[in-house]
């Protein structure tokens, strides 16, 4: 079976490749797309696929958005960091659902349940969605909950500058330059806060807008941040990134 994967995090791409090629090693992937842009663009020029994999958030909208431009001929899973309460949500359209970090069970139970009858194409209720992202616009966290010491402590969202990945561990760093562990994945947390604050500039970083102080350009056509708070290494808006940043800015 030929299935594609739309996802603009290139290591959550290759660990769901990974997972399908081992529970069905049948499966041919036969694209990864990482935009909207790119996706209809691909989908208006090849044959569809038996089945395919759409992250909602990706570094130009929303996948849902590529239903406004084309109707993919073939059913689709969706991936996302979205909590649980905007999942059940988005069910209302009868659609499957993974929430990320994906678990290989509930994967192998989604891939199944297609594999035996379900190979109706998605269709998109544009007036439900609407809705929904409503409803997410409404839960973005406000806090975070981080352990010091023996001691927990709330963090409100309004603190954190920046939040930072490196070597594996993930965490957030205040206006006042505190750092504290997090328990969720750079990915995870796009999902949670609101996204007319905060932009993940690239792997590493995700910045507050009000942390920004300027912004300069640099080599082969990136963008490199001063903020607030100091990092260990340049904030460096990716190039791929620029052109979404920018609009970001103007909203």
């Amino acid at each position: 079976m030929n299935y594609l994967i739309i996802e603009d995090e290139r290591l959550s791409a290759e660990r769901l490749e990974g997972m399908i090629k081992k529970l069905f090693p049948d499966f041919v992937l036969v694209k990864t797309l990482d935009s909207v842009k790119s996706a209809v663009k691909w989908l208006a020029n090849n044959e569809h696929p038996a089945l395919g994999f759409f992250d909602i958030q990706l570094a130009d909208g929303l996948s849902f958005e590529i239903f406004e431009q084309i109707q993919p001929q073939f059913p689709v899973i969706f991936t996302t960091a979205f909590n649980e309460y905007a999942i059940r949500a988005f069910k209302v359209n009868s659609i499957d659902y993974l929430l990320k970090p994906i678990d290989e069970t509930e994967l192998k139970a989604s891939i199944l349940k297609f594999k035996q009858g379900s190979s109706k194409p998605v269709s998109i209720e544009t007036e439900a969605i609407a809705k929904t992202l409503q409803m997410l616009s409404n839960s973005y966290k406000s806090r975070f909950l981080v352990k010091v010491g023996e001691h927990l402590r709330m963090i409100a969202v309004d603190e954190v500058a920046i939040f930072i990945s490196m070597e594996k561990s993930t965490f957030l760093r205040t206006y006042n330059g505190r750092d504290y562990g997090i328990d969720f994945t750079l990915e995870q947390i796009e999902g949670l806060i609101d996204p007319k604050k905060f932009f993940r500039v690239n792997r590493k970083f995700i910045v507050d807008i009000k942390s920004i102080q300027d912004i300069i350009a640099y080599s082969n056509s990136r963008l490199k941040l001063k903020l607030a708070v100091t990092t260990d290494e340049e904030v460096i808006v990716s190039r791929e990134r620029v052109g979404e940043f920018k609009d970001w800015l103007e909203k």
